[in-house]
């Protein structure tokens, strides 16, 4: 950032108005009240202000880190709210922090977090200062042995871009403009314009839940969040990369807003806008579905957001009528009922020519209403999808083992996560209902493992396996739960969630348990027991039963 940032108010020293367009201002203002024109202070000085003596002092290993300066002391004891701004003016600083810390990593936090612990001091983390609610004001009364502010500001880099997915790994106390100067050589940005964008920071924007200047679609941060790493005093809290979760609360939502108050934001995974880019296609032994899976990741990284977008792979389209058996079939939609949706479509098709999908024969099909709905693949895989449960019951009396398992994962991760599940999911296929697996839906050896995605992110598609096998009666639970127990490690060790839309329960409880970062299981547990203190509700669902007596 140019320029020394003023102690007491906005910006940076020299900016703002002149002094000829300030006797402007004063004039302007006298003729719109009607007053004399008022008289204007002369801005305050460092050298004029008398600061209270530091009540606390930093162990030797953290001093180098820590400032006791005026100007950092008084730059740090107020945001820039109206109140903030005017005690600055006047030259009040009664409850300045005793000290400043400039951390450069995590470990320097995690230290100063203990120190502060240890000694009874306020921590309170420091991004750009810009608060106007009096978020980083360290005025903690008699309760502590004093207080130290915590500027993130060391922390200022883009540390890794994913462009398949569209994210990118960002310090968090980086400014908005240090920001966008990392993210523009890459054809990227965040695309977050708050109105205090140039004086403040990623980690201030995710613990306020910063508003951006877009009025519709992306307007909070929350937005833009993928995944936080985040530093609390009982640990490092680091949730999963993942475009879309159902897995219990959202452990960032439990940061995203906190203030500061639950732990200090030292990283985050962000979903950034820009030119695609990245990304491989499928291979031949795929049979298209990696390359149907990039035509959908052009498709929603493109901002057309079609209504459905669909990857059925050769056994799912086969299953559902939608498809030969030897091809994946993508089903791509649009809707409204203000406009027609040509435009949409037919750029759409242009994406899936360039990732090498074919259209069928007589190109793209315009229908209106339900008659659209059931035509063709589109048709015969609705069908088949409002059967299924239907179809279930009639494959558990004939003792078939059923099951289907959701997740998410972002783009750079699919293609390997993908090959790894299906590997993981067909070996306990075959190891536990004998036989050679298919990638058949339903027809030949003993069992099959087919995949569709259900929903497509910027940042990653929710693949849905459905696994089809014999069972032997009187057996289906025990081998159910084999192949549950290798389809579900597989999904967790290779980065994605273990549940995208169906919930925890109990069922997923073992791997919902890896998957949540440890300082939030002990906080959703905490929280468990403050709601429900006997235990009574659902016991064993989401989180531990508590002991019984």
């Amino acid at each position: 950032m140019a320029g020394q940032r003023k102690f007491w108010g906005w910006g940076v020293e020299g900016a703002g108005p002149g002094a000829e367009q300030e006797l402007g201002i004063r004039g302007a203002i006298a003729a719109r009240f009607g007053i004399a024109e008022p008289e204007l202070a002369p801005p305050p000085r460092i050298e004029d202000i008398t600061l209270p003596a530091p009540r606390v002092k930093p162990p030797p290993a953290l001093a180098g880190i820590c400032s006791e300066a005026p100007e950092d002391r008084a730059g740090h004891s107020y945001g820039k709210s109206y109140r903030d701004v005017v005690r600055g003016a006047r030259g009040d600083f009664a409850n300045p922090p005793d000290q400043v810390a400039f951390p450069e990593n995590e470990e320097q936090i995690s230290a100063l977090l203990d120190w502060c612990g240890d000694a009874g001091i306020a921590a309170i983390p420091y991004g750009g200062g810009s608060s106007v609610s009096g978020g980083v004001e360290p005025d903690v009364g008699d309760a502590y042995a004093g207080s130290v502010s915590i500027d993130l500001g060391r922390l200022d880099r883009v540390l890794e871009i994913d462009r398949s997915s569209r994210a990118a790994r960002i310090q968090a106390g980086v400014y908005g403009p240090a920001l966008e100067d990392q993210l523009r050589p890459h054809g990227l940005t965040l695309r977050h314009y708050p109105q205090s964008f140039e004086f403040s920071t990623l980690g201030g924007w995710i613990a306020t839940r910063a508003g951006g200047h877009y009025a519709t679609l992306y307007t909070h941060i929350d937005d833009f969040v993928e995944s936080l790493r985040v530093v609390t005093p009982s640990g490092a809290s680091e949730s999963r990369r993942l475009p879309g979760s159902g897995a219990g609360p959202s452990p960032d939502r439990l940061f995203i807003g906190s203030e500061g108050s639950l732990g200090i934001i030292s990283e985050a995974w962000m979903r950034v806008h820009g030119g695609g880019g990245g990304g491989g296609g499928g291979r031949e032994d795929d049979d298209g579905f990696l390359r149907g899976a990039e035509a959908v990741r052009q498709l929603s990284q493109t901002g057309l957001f079609p209504t459905n977008c669909r990857l059925l792979d050769p056994g799912e389209a086969a299953g559902a009528g939608a498809g030969s058996g030897s091809e994946s079939v993508l089903l791509v939609a649009f809707e409204s009922a203000d406009h027609p949706v040509d435009a949409w479509m037919e750029r759409a098709l242009e994406c899936c020519r360039d990732a090498g999908a074919e259209l069928p024969e007589g190109g793209a099909v315009y229908r209106s209403g339900e008659a659209r709905a059931r035509e063709g693949s589109a048709g015969a895989w609705r069908d088949a999808f409002l059967q299924a449960p239907y179809l279930r019951d009639v494959l558990v009396r004939m003792a078939m083992v059923v099951e289907t398992f959701e997740t998410a994962v972002t783009w750079d991760r699919f293609p390997e996560f993908h090959r790894g599940v299906l590997a993981a999911t067909r070996d306990a296929v075959k190891r536990v209902c004998g036989g050679e697996d298919t990638l058949s839906a339903f027809g030949g050896g003993e069992g099959s493992v087919a995949c569709r995605f259900t929903h497509a992110y910027p940042d990653g598609p929710a693949p849905y396996y459905t696994v089809i096998a014999p069972g032997r009666r009187g057996s289906e639970l025990e081998q159910w739960a084999e192949i549950k127990q290798a389809a579900s490690d597989a999904v967790l060790a290779l980065g994605g969630t273990i549940t995208h839309h169906h919930s925890v329960g109990r069922d997923f409880r073992p791997w919902y348990d890896k998957q949540r970062p440890e300082p939030f299981a002990r906080a959703l547990q905490a929280a468990k027991g403050a709601l429900d203190p006997k235990g009574i509700l659902n016991p064993g669902a989401l989180v531990p039963a508590p002991r019984q007596r």
